[in-house]
């Protein structure tokens, strides 16, 4: 058995189907790519996406010719809300993307079900929550197509990467017909990305995380190592050169060896999300609810802080392994909105939660993130005071 088929196993035990059924890309958003373009979707069409991700996921739209409608999320969940959906939803609605924000998954059934009713395409951005579950049932399962993420700070790695999971019988046929279009990665390509892996497994720890994050970010923006995204990914509406491309024997590799450690990682993640929460609970600070634990994989544990750069330069000097998704309500784009056509009047929660979130880490010593928190509390917004900033 190839590889390649080997790897469609072991991702179908976490989304129940047919492995005919996932399609493996150099990147996630590849994925997201080809099912819009088998769907037909095009020049005027309007896809319905969270005002709240990255910004290669409305170029993915933009690349097919449609053009991306941006939702406001709920400031608890960081995910887009059914009925603000239905508000947004016009003639011109041709597919609708949910989103799975930090592993967290929110009225997931709802959407699929509007969708459904009013016969347009329903797709999860799992991009954050492989091998989590809503309501009992796999991420990635609820709409008619999902895609999702295996980057480096993904639920499992494969240092870049991607797969689709197509559940329309329909669409699936024409996603393996365009498939065949697909080009190859080149062997600089895949020896820069072995090369990559091979360090961050040897050398990457909480001492080296932020001279090695700053060195990794300054070298990929000018495409000397191979980037979650390349510079023109991220700084225009341009589709690159060669963007449609298959995944590796590489990412293959690194993937059926990664995938194996996902659920010890998925758990350790939730005991110290919870004790995560414990804690800021009893300093009255903003946190993870408890009735949201039941539907969050826990890939990152977002929270609000007042002044961002120096909660981020305190941890730096700590040696926290702190991040800062979704910087932005189109990460990490921080000006020149229109050209993406998103007005930010119409999104406010999100773009307050692009300034003040980040992400604490939870697969770090959590005794010491703790002590962290204890010694920046003064910088995280209390309940009162967010839910003072959103009743306004």
């Amino acid at each position: 058995m190839k590889n390649s088929d080997k790897y469609r196993q072991e991702l179908s035990k976490y989304l129940q189907n047919k492995p005919e059924q996932i399609h493996l890309y150099w990147k996630g958003r590849v994925a997201l790519y080809s099912i819009l373009k088998a769907a037909g979707i095009g020049s005027g069409d309007e896809v319905i996406i969270p005002g709240y991700t990255c910004v290669v996921v409305p170029n993915a739209i933009i690349y097919t010719g449609a053009i991306p409608i941006y939702v406001d999320i709920d400031p608890h969940s960081f995910n887009t809300t059914a009925s603000e959906i239905e508000k947004a939803i016009s003639a011109k609605t041709k597919a609708i993307i949910c989103q799975n924000t930090f592993g967290l998954s929110s009225d997931v059934e709802k959407i699929a079900e509007i969708a459904k009713n009013k016969n347009i395409l329903s797709i999860e951005d799992c991009t954050h929550g492989f091998g989590g579950k809503y309501n009992g049932q796999f991420n990635g399962t609820f709409c008619d197509a999902s895609f999702f993420s295996t980057q480096w700070n993904k639920p499992f790695s494969t240092g870049i990467g991607g797969f689709s999971f197509i559940k329309n019988e329909e669409l699936n046929l024409k996603v393996i017909e365009l498939n065949n279009t697909l080009s190859k990665p080149s062997w600089i390509q895949k020896a820069s990305l072995f090369t990559q892996i091979f360090i961050r497994e040897k050398f990457l720890n909480e001492r080296t995380y932020w001279t090695l994050l700053k060195l990794y970010r300054k070298l990929s923006q000018k495409n000397i190592l191979l980037g979650s995204s390349s510079g023109t990914e991220i700084s225009s509406i341009k589709m690159p050169e060669k963007y449609f491309m298959a995944m590796s024997n590489v990412q293959i590799k690194a993937g059926l060896k990664s995938i194996k450690k996902l659920p010890k990682l998925m758990e350790q993640r939730e005991i110290n999300a919870k004790k995560i929460s414990d804690f800021l609970e009893t300093q009255k600070l903003n946190h993870l609810y408890k009735n949201l634990f039941q539907n969050h994989s826990f890939l990152k544990y977002p929270l609000l802080v007042k002044d961002k750069e120096k909660v981020m330069t305190i941890a730096q000097k700590e040696k926290i392994p702190l991040g800062d998704w979704l910087n932005s309500p189109l990460h990490p784009l921080q000006d020149n909105f229109f050209a993406w056509q998103l007005d930010l009047n119409t999104i406010p929660k999100a773009t307050f939660a692009g300034k003040h979130i980040i992400n604490v880490p939870l697969l770090s010593n959590n005794e010491k993130v703790i002590l962290f928190l204890q010694k920046i509390k003064d910088e995280i917004f209390s309940i009162d005071e967010l839910n003072n900033y959103y009743n306004e």
